[in-house]
């Protein structure tokens, strides 16, 4: 299975969107469509004329991570609005970068607001030296800016490189990482558990809190990944029934394969639900589409390439 090829965001002003994204991210533009979409329609269970702009945005010369920006005419409201750090839904984007001291500094002195005072740096068990900082973006998302250090990624010209992982909030990791296995064939590339000050102050936790972190994907490929992530000592609110067509945020993620038919069976196999969808022009292709929701109730695409 390849790694996820996009995620879908609804967003209130698609501009605001493409000035953080392409203009600052130095992300591209590889496909568009304004006005109703009746493809999209058809996947998302919502009216063709919901549709007042899309676009797909990447990091240049990546065919993963990549970000699906949906305007809608009349949206609800956003998924983590009043969201806690540890509720359940889909949560942060991280994007790579080529160092996050510099980056920092620019944005601050352009009146960007972030999660903390100053990023944070963390060494894990596994010597993994990584710095991260929180950015609360447009539609109540919530961007990092990640560098680990010592990495070598294809950044484009701004110093950024695509989405990593996409992270999820869930209640169990161990059974939501079993599921994307099973079902999707992804590698388990990352596993490890955080604690202690620097991660409460890094993150925004309680006193005491801690991350089971499960990180899924292609073993070869650091884009596309899915990160999930289980809070210990600390109970958050299920937001999952709010990722949806038409809310604002991060909706749902999608994979594309060869055979669409095998994933269909597998999720028959393992005695779940999903919809088989006939193929349809969107922007992202003319094939087949299956739609199902994982253990945590975060909803999946699967495209046929």
């Amino acid at each position: 299975m390849m790694p996820w090829s996009h995620i879908s965001v609804g967003v209130a002003k698609l501009d605001v969107a493409i000035k953080m994204w392409v203009d600052e991210f130095g992300f591209e533009i590889i496909a568009r469509h304004s006005g109703p979409d009746e493809g999209m329609a058809a996947l998302w269970r919502i009216e063709p004329d919901d549709f007042v702009d899309q676009v797909l945005v990447c990091s240049p010369g990546l065919s993963s991570g990549m970000i699906h920006f949906v305007e809608f005419s009349d949206p609800g409201e956003p998924v983590r609005l009043g969201a806690q750090v540890f509720d359940r839904c889909p949560k942060n984007l991280d994007i790579h970068v080529d160092d996050l001291p510099e980056k920092f500094d620019y944005f601050k002195k352009k009146g960007w607001r972030f999660r903390s005072d100053s990023y944070g740096e963390v060494t894990t068990d596994t010597g993994l030296t990584f710095r991260e900082i929180h950015i609360p973006a447009h539609d109540e998302i919530n961007v990092v800016l990640l560098q680990v250090i010592g990495e070598v990624q294809p950044f484009n010209t701004r110093g950024f490189a695509g989405i990593g992982p996409a992270i999820s909030v869930v209640p169990d990791a161990a059974l939501e990482s079993k599921f994307y296995q099973d079902i999707l064939n992804l590698d388990l590339t990352y596993e490890n558990y955080l604690s202690g000050p620097e991660i409460e102050k890094m993150v925004g936790l309680p006193p005491g809190a801690a991350l089971n972190i499960m990180i899924l994907g292609d073993k070869d490929n650091e884009f596309g990944r899915v990160e999930l992530v289980a809070y210990d000592g600390v109970e958050g609110e299920d937001l999952y029934p709010k990722a949806m067509p038409k809310s604002l945020g991060f909706l749902n993620m999608v994979f594309r394969v060869s055979d669409l038919d095998s994933v269909a069976e597998r999720l028959l196999d393992h005695g779940l639900l999903c919809k088989q969808h006939p193929a349809a022009t969107r922007l992202f292709g003319d094939g087949g589409a299956v739609s199902f929701f994982a253990p945590s109730g975060f909803q999946l695409f699967v495209y046929q390439l």
